[in-house]
């Protein structure tokens, strides 16, 4: 019926929609910039659907690409039924996920940097400085370190950008446990039983999933923290993997962690290790155990119920 460019604001969009207002689904796909659309459409009582990504590329990828071709093919999939659902992350949370994933990266930017120190000091062939940067006594140690002052900017600089990290994110940390304790304290509750994930951890989980409710199944949960190996197959025949990059990495991370913490001093989870070691190797039985505790994160969200570590370990 309409087939337009348009200002990407508010106002705009809603004149456009006025006249369709008693039939209408929005349908956007999934891109940094969709937040406002959603919130637009739900406090106008207008349906809003998500659509993913990768798997939109898949449907209708062709050899021209454009803004105005693109909108025409999502209208076609919505009409015709076939327009592929990603979940539409709830609003009051969604800028904490945010936050808590900006925390990630710059956990691992700081990673890079201690890194650099530990590569400069071999590089000039210095004894090895095995401590905590994190500390200010630490630190000046590292500085004493070097004599040439050329180098010893470089790695001031280094511990500079350390120091503010380490002293901003122990306030961050807090801010984001804050908030999770207002948006759901029992589900948090409920993840830190399990023997190894800390506050960080389960601050992840949380977050990263959202409400346990929208998967049907463990088995569609599993899939989508990466928790198990995808495959190609065809007439009975396996082609390899793919679809590696569909589902959400920062849920592989959070139980891949958990499951090597959780062997961590404890006798009962390294006898079970050994069990699984003699069907596989080290890493597919660290990753089978990533995958059981994802499992049990998933029973233990729906009905509320605390780490059961003898069920665990028997099931």
């Amino acid at each position: 019926l309409l087939h337009k460019e348009i200002k990407a604001r508010p106002e705009p969009l809603l004149a456009l929609l006025e006249p369709f207002r008693d039939d209408l689904v929005v349908g956007v796909e999934c891109m940094h910039c969709w937040y406002w659309i959603s919130d637009l459409c739900e406090g106008h009582n207008i349906r809003f659907i998500l659509g993913h990504a990768l798997y939109m590329k898949a449907i209708h990828g062709g050899k021209t690409k454009n803004d105005r071709i693109d909108s025409f093919k999502i209208a076609m999939l919505i009409k015709g039924g076939n327009f592929p659902l990603a979940y539409v992350y709830p609003s009051e949370m969604r800028s904490t996920r945010d936050l808590l994933r900006r925390r990630t990266r710059i956990v691992q930017h700081g990673a890079m940097l201690k890194a650099h120190v530990v590569n400069t000091t071999s590089q000039y062939n210095l004894p090895p400085n095995k401590v905590n940067l994190k500390n200010v006594g630490a630190r000046e140690q590292v500085r004493l370190a070097f004599a040439n002052q050329d180098v010893l900017q470089n790695i001031n600089f280094d511990l500079a950008i350390i120091e503010c990290y380490h002293r901003e994110l122990d306030k961050l940390e807090d801010h984001l446990e804050r908030q999770a304790k207002q948006h759901d304290p029992a589900s948090l509750s409920v993840l830190r039983t399990i023997p190894g994930v800390g506050r960080i951890l389960a601050l992840t989980i949380l977050y990263e999933i959202g409400d346990i409710r929208r998967f049907e199944s463990v088995q569609k949960f599993a899939s989508y923290a990466r928790l198990i190996k995808c495959k190609a197959e065809s007439a009975g025949k396996v082609y390899g993997t793919q679809g590696n990059k569909i589902g959400n990495a920062h849920l592989k991370w959070a139980f891949s962690e958990a499951a090597v913490l959780y062997l961590r001093g404890n006798d009962k989870a390294q006898r079970y290790l050994q069990k699984l070691l003699k069907r596989m190797n080290k890493a597919k039985a660290l990753s089978a155990l990533a995958h059981k505790l994802g499992r049990a994160a998933y029973f233990m969200l729906k009905h509320q119920r605390v780490f059961d570590e003898q069920r665990f370990l028997k099931g």
